[in-house]
């Protein structure tokens, strides 16, 4: 009997002290312990700002051959694998191939994640293009003049759009006290965000950080005097014409909008950020963002050092990634666990892939699923 009451009061002990431990972690800690690991249906989990779709929309066309490819057994055993919800090919604006797992479906909505940086980067060159930011060139304390502890100072707007701004972020979703699990579950991005220090010479070296895309959202509505929300809703997807409305998650109710990483869209809108790639900023005769710009952003920063230190990154631009497959040069949007949005040029075609899961296996800046995904587009491409 005594033994029992022993068990009994350690057990109470340790819950006890479990529960102590809990109520003294930061607000963002408490939340990545409840909700874990993020995932593509996190939309209920924040607050949010809506972005509304216009009365009528611009919706793509169906080609003769929709549906028609009989995708290999293995490469279906592929998309299934890694959790695949949405696989979409499109060519001259016709769906060729378009299919959903898992009980999605072309209505449902899903977290592009860092895809969403991509936006930020054509937000930024609207606001040049309407003359409210100056140039790349300036300095992130023109417009936030509280930006200057230290390094802060030098830092260029050109900087946070190539990921060379040298900001003491540690990219890491998984680590509970890692500065992006405080961004993605924390209530107080502005504060995390401007008191970060500048650890590396700005201009010099990419390394992918997501507080510097959070840096240049505060930079844009500096300039604009709006949210990143309504300026993305008036600038970009009532323009585009956009089938559904969408949702930026924020930090907290009326809060800041997490911009490195939570736009949630389905994938047929989502396809309509590459069509805005392939034609250079133009929509259907009206130039959302200059062709100058769309062409910088989509052209490697050459003049920095990459990842690995070597000269001549090839593979980032503004807030977009640029993969070079078989002859190809494309430019693409890329969010965690596996969301790409690819342009392909050369064949005036789109591929998006929305999911659950990525491999985790690189060829340098790669994870070799987006290599699957371009083969398998490739193959529905070039069927007869």
């Amino acid at each position: 009997m005594k033994q029992k009451r022993w068990i009994l009061t350690g057990i109470v002990i340790v819950l006890a002290v479990a529960g102590i431990t809990f109520c003294c972690l930061p607000y963002y800690a408490r939340q990545a312990l409840i909700h874990l690991y993020p995932t593509i249906d996190d939309l209920t989990l924040f607050h949010r700002h809506t972005v509304h779709a216009p009365d009528s929309c611009w919706d793509w066309y169906q080609s003769d051959c929709y549906n028609t490819y009989r995708m290999e057994p293995e490469d279906s055993a592929y998309l299934a694998e890694l959790k695949t919800v949405s696989f979409l090919v499109i060519r001259n604006d016709s769906i060729l191939y378009e299919r959903y797992f898992g009980g999605w479906d072309d209505s449902l909505t899903s977290n592009l994640y860092s895809c969403t940086k991509t936006i930020v980067g054509l937000l930024v060159g609207v606001a040049i293009d309407e003359g409210l930011i100056r140039s790349v060139d300036d300095n992130v304390c023109d417009y936030l003049p509280a930006y200057t502890k230290g390094r802060q100072r030098d830092v260029t707007i050109r900087d946070l759009l190539t990921m060379s701004g040298g900001m003491d972020w540690d990219e890491a979703y998984a680590s509970l006290f890692s500065v992006t699990t405080h961004g993605y579950y924390g209530n107080d991005l502005y504060d995390l965000v401007m008191n970060l220090d500048v650890v590396d010479e700005p201009g010099v070296q990419y390394s992918y950080r997501s507080g510097e895309t959070q840096l240049l959202a505060f930079v844009l509505e500096a300039a604009t005097g709006t949210t990143l929300s309504d300026y993305a809703e008036q600038k970009l997807w009532q323009p585009m014409l956009a089938g559904q409305d969408a949702f930026w998650l924020l930090d907290k109710e009326q809060g800041d909008e997490k911009a490195f990483c939570c736009f949630h869209t389905t994938a047929r809108d989502a396809a309509r950020f590459a069509r805005l790639m392939l034609r250079k900023g133009d929509w259907n005769g009206r130039q959302l963002v200059s062709e100058r710009y769309m062409e910088e952003a989509m052209s490697p920063a050459s003049y920095l050092k990459d990842q690995w230190g070597k000269d001549g990154l090839n593979y980032y631009g503004f807030q977009t990634w640029v993969m070079h497959y078989r002859d190809q040069v494309n430019p693409y949007m890329r969010g965690m666990l596996g969301q790409y949005i690819i342009a392909i040029p050369s064949q005036n075609a789109i591929v998006v892939r929305l999911g659950h899961k990525r491999s985790d296996v690189y060829v340098r800046e790669l994870t070799t699923d987006i290599i699957r995904y371009m083969d398998i587009a490739m193959k529905i491409l070039e069927q007869k």
